[in-house]
């Protein structure tokens, strides 16, 4: 448990941020959970370009505004790797990397891994379910509006719009009830809202008309997500916004990890697969909804006040 002499002392972490939404929004997630636990101040200064990393290295000195001393520092991405070590050489804290290092762990004091990424746990890296997230558990869902969620071309999965949009066709077709948003991704076919069904039931928001803000708030109405597989990430913020979530089907690459992750999440009965759906017509409850953001605050936390 945090210190409660802490407690007129705000902690002061910093964000190293790679500048892809995606990381920071991990970063963020964390950060806002420690905020939630203990008295918390957060600045988010850009990941220098590797010679600049390494030259601020060697020469114990960041360059950028004048911050506080951190007592943290958090960062998400590769890029941010050689950041994070130069900044706690020059002002001090203790690293926080999340998702698998490029670099050995023991650079590190800290690492936030998720599962599919295939490293053990010990005493200085704690396995996560999916990729952090800001997302927070909704009190109520309204069982009459549902999502999906669109994402495109990856390595983990072979894409098909036909599919995609035959499975579309068909939840829309037998859940007339329910009005649906449906919203795309930087990765998603150009061409593939020319090609969307019309139906009276669905309404559609592009990726490129949304703010930051719009899918948490969107999570935190509906009682529904449909999430295509690629965009793992996004399954894992409906697990935690509370939503029921069914899965799209599409091939998998077999030696994916991300496709072994959501295999293992339908075996759980966490998601619903497509498949599974047409077949019982209802979606498995999300009756834990995930907490990982707040699991590994604490964990933190409780490693700060042992060391």
């Amino acid at each position: 448990m945090p210190d409660p002499g802490r407690a007129a002392t705000p902690r002061v972490v910093w964000i190293v941020s790679d500048g892809k939404p995606g990381h920071l929004n991990q970063s963020l997630g964390l950060a806002e959970a420690l905020a939630r636990a203990t008295p918390t101040t957060i600045h988010t200064l850009p990941a220098l370009p590797a010679w600049r990393a390494l030259l601020a290295l060697l020469l114990k000195r960041v360059p950028g505004p004048a911050l506080p001393a951190p007592d943290l520092i958090l960062g998400a991405g590769h890029a941010t790797h050689l950041t994070l070590l130069a900044a706690r050489r020059a002002r001090g804290g203790r690293t926080v990397v999340l998702m698998k290092p490029s670099l050995p762990r023991r650079c590190f004091d800290l690492c936030m891994v998720p599962r599919h990424d295939g490293l053990a746990g010990d005493a200085h890296t704690l396995v996560t379910e999916g990729a952090l997230n800001r997302i927070r558990p909704a009190a109520t869902h309204d069982s009459s509006l549902g999502l999906i969620l669109v994402g495109g071309v990856s390595r983990h999965f072979d894409w098909d719009s036909d599919a995609i949009q035959l499975q579309i066709k068909s939840i829309l077709a037998r859940t007339p009830d329910t009005q649906w948003t449906l919203t795309t991704s930087r990765r998603t076919p150009a061409d593939f809202l020319e090609a969307l069904p019309t139906f009276p039931n669905l309404s559609v928001t592009p990726h490129t008309a949304t703010s930051p803000e719009w899918l948490p708030t969107q999570l935190a109405r509906c009682g529904t997500a449909w999430v295509t597989p690629d965009s793992a990430s996004m399954v894992y913020e409906a697990l935690t916004a509370g939503a029921e979530v069914g899965v799209f089907d599409l091939p998998v690459n077999p030696k994916s990890r991300v496709g072994w992750a959501i295999s293992e999440l339908a075996d759980a009965q966490r998601i619903t697969r497509f498949v599974s759906w047409c077949a019982h017509g209802v979606l498995h409850p999300d009756v834990h909804p995930l907490a990982e953001a707040d699991r590994c605050a604490g964990w933190i936390l409780e490693w700060l006040e042992n060391t």
